[in-house]
């Protein structure tokens, strides 16, 4: 049997404060990246590409027509980052980076960040059914930046309003004044939500992007999507709420 080292410690969680309990260890390769780059310049760079991620479930996959739980999807996008400017939506699941495939959220963070800031890299991503292919430029992991304040609630009033009974939604058309201060382009405002629509989470201020893989524009779009849907099975929407995005599954009243 040989020795060999695979990590070193980097903290332990205990109960009592001793050394009984749950070690947490930096992965070896890691740790030899991190020590090459120090004898090499003196400091640590990280690949950043300017987006927030969540794991995609097994039931948001199969109703997006993913078909296995998989990728990273992408909850919001930062302004001016890699990501914008290499064409990453809100509501897209990366699938593969330089090609290797992303198996899990956590794989996408890892490895982009041992990607050198400057390399053009080629990305997947799944998009309302379909899968394209990007190309961005990483750059460097810098210092968290203190948070924008939001920007204040318009006025304007809404121009339609709708009422989907089997989803228990009243949904109205954005101004495009609410347009900008969400930087959205599309979507409806959800002005209430009960039975179905509340059961799975919806709330009033909540923003309707899409139903299944249809981009929603207006409170007709909204009505016709959900009209077409199959009563049998959740309808899968995607919304945002605040800056992120998120997929919700809405199971209709019978």
């Amino acid at each position: 049997m040989r020795g060999e080292v695979v990590g070193i410690n980097s903290q332990i969680y205990s109960r009592s404060g001793g050394f009984m309990g749950i070690s947490f260890a930096i992965p070896i390769d890691e740790a030899m990246r991190v020590s090459e780059q120090l004898r090499a310049s003196g400091r640590v760079t990280r690949g950043r590409i300017g987006v927030q991620i969540a794991e995609v479930t097994r039931e948001v996959a199969e109703s997006i027509g993913l078909g296995k739980p998989q990728g990273a999807l992408v909850r919001s996008v930062e302004a001016g980052s890699p990501a914008e400017k290499a064409g990453v939506e809100a509501g897209d699941i990366i699938t593969r980076f330089e090609g290797r495939a992303i198996e899990k959220a956590s794989d996408l963070p890892r490895q982009v960040g041992n990607t050198k800031p400057g390399t053009r890299s080629a990305i997947t991503v799944f998009r309302r059914g379909q899968n394209r292919d990007l190309n961005i430029t990483i750059a460097e992991l810098e210092p968290e930046q203190t948070a924008r304040r939001p920007a204040a609630r318009s006025s304007e009033a809404p121009k339609a309003a709708g009422t989907v009974q089997a989803l228990g939604l009243t949904v109205v058309d954005l101004t495009e004044a609410q347009k900008r201060e969400l930087k959205v382009k599309r979507g409806v405002r959800v002005e209430a939500a009960a039975d179905a629509g509340a059961r799975a989470g919806l709330r009033e201020g909540d923003v309707i992007l899409s139903v299944g893989n249809v981009e929603i524009n207006n409170v007709r779009e909204f009505e016709s999507a959900v009209g077409k849907a199959d009563r049998n099975r959740p309808v899968n929407m995607l919304i945002q709420r605040g800056d992120l995005v998120q997929f919700v599954l809405v199971r209709p009243n019978r």
